[in-house]
């Protein structure tokens, strides 16, 4: 079976188009303000109905550090399928928004050791509020970056212990130049895109998309 392939921080939708046609298995759109990918909940409800009409694909809600009530307008207003939690939220945090939202939660977590990797599976515990783990590269150490979405990569190798526990997405860095390899060598289920498929910041290019989820769909795991 052929690695999952997820495109995040749609905005326009052509780009959405484009992505579903080419073969995506997830779509992803960002609320967080400081991302030049943000969306604001109308345009993310009106791109997960879009979504929905045209191809059988999940829609995926990236939040960071959401409070319960931004929570709410999310399940309301956008419904989307799944949750992705890309902040500081803790195992029991991660939690009580899976229970308040009633929708499966990836929780991406940055990792650049083993030793952080390992911690990473206590969301994957009772109550630690994960369906899945999304594992990706550490934002640089300034104030002003982005918690995810800086194209930067990580030492794939540190993912040897997980891929023999749970099925995992992998996003950092990742091209449709170096997608293959990444799965090859992490086995990972899912891979995520975003920077990798742009022209410049937040704004995404279609050949991008297709030749990502041409590499993607084409690769074998090792």
């Amino acid at each position: 079976m052929s690695t999952r392939v997820k495109i995040c921080g749609l905005k326009a939708e052509a780009h959405l188009d484009a992505a579903i046609e080419a073969g995506a298995d997830l779509v992803g759109f960002v609320l967080f303000a400081k991302s030049p990918r943000n969306v604001s909940l109308q345009q993310a409800a009106a791109l997960v109905a879009r979504a929905r009409e045209r191809g059988d694909v999940q829609t995926v809600t990236l939040l960071v550090d959401p409070d319960d009530d931004l929570v709410d307008r999310v399940v309301a207003t956008v419904k989307p399928d799944l949750l992705q939690l890309h902040g500081h939220e803790t195992p029991e945090r991660a939690e009580a928004i899976r229970k308040r939202s009633g929708l499966p939660v990836m929780k991406a977590v940055p990792v650049a050791k083993p030793a952080e990797v390992a911690a990473a599976f206590a969301y994957l515990e009772p109550g630690g509020g994960a369906d899945l783990l999304l594992f990706d590269a550490k934002p640089p150490e300034r104030p002003d970056a982005l918690p995810g979405g800086n194209g930067l990569a990580f030492d794939w190798h540190i993912l040897d212990g997980a891929r023999r526990r749970t099925p995992f997405a992998l996003a950092g860095g990742l091209t449709p130049e170096n997608v293959a390899q990444a799965i090859d060598l992490t086995g990972a289920a899912i891979v995520d895109v975003s920077s990798g498929v742009e022209s410049r910041p937040g704004e995404k290019d279609a050949d991008l998309i297709r030749r990502f989820l041409r590499a993607a769909k084409a690769a074998k795991e090792a």
